[in-house]
């Protein structure tokens, strides 16, 4: 008697997914490689989702999963938490952009004064509409405070899509992770491995280096102290890059939770409760670069950062900004947050031991990280199948990994571990682990 083959992952998918199936399929037509965001680029094909509450999402088949993409991990609250939408609402009946400041854009900046230690007594806050725009705003007033061009950044961080940020991206690290980055554009930043204060040293040697950017993940408060003390040393600006770890790992950051300050900070995602919003904060004195002196043409014309853009504080990411950082600023949240992915962990990793699978469940705080040990398929393949097999679990994460929010619970918990071991077995049956 013939044995019956197992569907793969790539046809379950299919099967569960016909609808997303058809409407990628429309989308290929409309959008370059039909999807609107690199990450959510998948084989088969990505999912689409028509609606998601608390810890939960369903797509146009009917699929329900625990979310843990997250927003990209803006919804440390959740999705469509009562009190940030409740604002919202309120908001849009009084309108969505008046072109004209208004108090709750006041009311966001004092929050973020309040909540973020680089701009604790007496700095100064500056809206955008996103973190890349915060990122590229964090090294324009450090090079036109400094009157110096470089900026150092660290191999493999991340810090949005613009020119400057493609740098020492991915591998090879003298290259773009993207097509279209002039050379001049690349020739002003200098890549260093993180971890390695020696390099630092190195790079801020010639004396051109304006500042520094950086995340906090992955890194320790020693080597953090370390970089601190040589770029102020240098007179250099020190940026921390919160645009993911702002607000998650403690009500005021990583820099609250590593103990260390920056000169500047970068934020976007929970900044905004969810919705398109950034800001840079930090140090009066390099903000001030920003500020108006209508009696000195020389300076408005050329010394000062211009900075217009069209949805800088618009009323409603500040009504859904405000709303969530009085949230947040509850450590409760981030304790409950963090709680919930150790408990998930340690599922994951006992389902590691269990099958005898070379890898482990890592990451800090809130943020989940799962790492496979010299698995046969890398790269994006892995990442699809991993994805894949989660989803048919009904769990969604994101990479190798996923932003655990303040209101998953225990089942939660329960079903995402399952969706793991699941997982694992289906890359086991195909050979992928």
């Amino acid at each position: 008697m013939t044995q019956s083959r197992h569907a793969t992952i790539g046809e379950e998918l299919e099967t569960r997914h016909k609808k997303s199936a058809e409407l990628y399929k429309e989308a290929l037509d409309v959008f370059p490689g039909g999807v609107t965001h690199d990450s959510r680029y998948m084989r088969p094909f990505p999912m689409y989702v028509t609606h998601a509450r608390g810890a939960r999402k369903w797509d146009v088949d009917g699929n329900e999963y625990v979310d843990f993409f997250g927003g990209h991990g803006a919804l440390l609250l959740g999705h469509c938490h009562p009190q940030v939408t409740a604002a919202v609402s309120e908001q849009v009946q009084k309108g969505s952009h008046y072109g004209a400041n208004h108090a709750l854009e006041v009311e966001w900046g004092k929050l973020v004064q309040e909540l973020v230690p680089s701009t604790r007594g007496g700095g100064k806050v500056k809206f955008v509409a996103s973190g890349t725009e915060a990122t590229l705003m964090a090294l324009r007033l450090a090079r036109a405070f400094t009157g110096k061009e470089v900026i150092v950044k660290m191999r493999g961080h991340f810090h949005g899509w613009h020119d400057y940020a493609t740098v020492g991206m991915s591998e090879p690290w003298d290259a773009p992770s993207s097509n279209g980055v002039p050379l001049g554009t690349r020739q002003s930043m200098r890549v260093i491995p993180a971890n390695d204060v020696a390099a630092l040293e190195q790079a801020l040697a010639p004396g051109d280096v304006a500042g520094v950017i950086m995340l906090l993940n992955g890194l320790s408060t020693a080597y953090l102290e370390q970089v601190r003390e040589v770029t102020r040393r240098n007179g250099v600006v020190l940026i921390f890059d919160e645009v993911i770890t702002g607000f998650r790992y403690a009500p005021g950051g990583a820099q609250e939770y590593f103990g260390v300050t920056p000169d500047l900070s970068t934020h976007a995602k929970i900044l905004a409760g969810g919705y398109p919003g950034g800001s840079v904060s930090g140090r009066a004195d390099i903000m001030a670069m920003l500020d108006h002196h209508d009696e000195d043409d020389d300076w408005q014309r050329y010394k000062r950062v211009a900075h217009p853009g069209t949805f800088n504080a618009n009323p409603v990411s500040a009504a859904a900004g405000v709303a969530c950082l009085k949230l947040v600023k509850d450590p409760a949240v981030q304790r409950k947050a963090i709680a919930t992915a150790d408990k998930i962990r340690a599922g994951m990793n006992d389902s590691f031991e269990r099958r005898g699978v070379p890898g482990n469940a890592g990451g800090e705080v809130s943020i989940l990280s799962i790492a496979f040990t010299n698995p046969r398929i890398t790269g994006r393949e892995l990442v699809w199948r991993f994805r894949g097999a989660m989803q048919l679990g009904g769990a969604d994460f994101s990479y190798l990994g996923g932003m655990v929010s303040a209101v998953h619970d225990e089942r939660d918990v329960d079903q995402t571990v399952t969706a793991f071991d699941q997982a694992l077995g289906r890359l086991q049956a195909e050979g992928v682990v």
